[in-house]
């Protein structure tokens, strides 16, 4: 069964209008898979960032993709199925029974992003203040309290509801998770 293009997209009536929508990868498969796509002749984008890597002997600069496990692929109706067929690719992202399109305002944004000498990381959308949280590793193993601010990738502020009081943690976001 074909998919839908959403319904606030309008491609002309041959739809040979090309829409960007995220492909679901492999692991560690991001950079291969757009590779492959770029060969194919499909216009195909992974936004990485810049990071130092240390293994025990030496420090690395290394691009690794800001969201893991995402291509980007810009389209017609007529590619859409052969980004499918690519080794690598897994499935498109749908909301609401359809595959997502993204608008072309947001990948350029992604561009820009990564193309300057901002330090960047993405993080799960599920840590808005209010959240009760847990630290799930580390020294603070265990310590529960509610979120009250991600000020960046290194400190999170977590307010300790036993003791009322508001203690700023040098903590990666990457440490917690929502408490069940």
């Amino acid at each position: 069964m074909k998919d839908r293009l959403p319904d606030d997209v309008k491609p002309d009536n041959n739809l040979q209008t090309p829409f960007w929508y995220a492909v679901y990868t492999r692991s560690r498969s991001e950079k291969s898979l757009m590779e492959a796509l770029k060969e194919k002749g499909i216009e195909a984008y992974v936004p990485l960032r810049k990071v130092v890597h240390q293994w025990s002997d030496r420090k690395r600069l290394v691009e690794e993709p800001l969201i893991r496990s995402y291509c980007f692929v810009k389209v017609t109706n007529r590619d859409y199925y052969e980004v499918l067929n690519t080794p690598g690719a897994v499935r498109y992202i749908w909301f609401s029974g359809k595959a997502a399109a993204i608008p072309e305002r947001q990948i350029d944004t992604l561009k820009v992003i990564t193309g300057s000498n901002v330090e960047v990381e993405c993080l799960p959308d599920i840590f808005k203040p209010g959240v009760k949280v847990l630290v799930n590793a580390g020294p603070l193993l265990g310590v529960m309290g509610e979120l009250v601010n991600v000020s960046n990738k290194k400190k999170v502020i977590i307010r300790i509801d036993q003791l009322k009081q508001v203690i700023m943690l040098s903590v990666s976001p990457l440490l917690i998770e929502i408490a069940k």
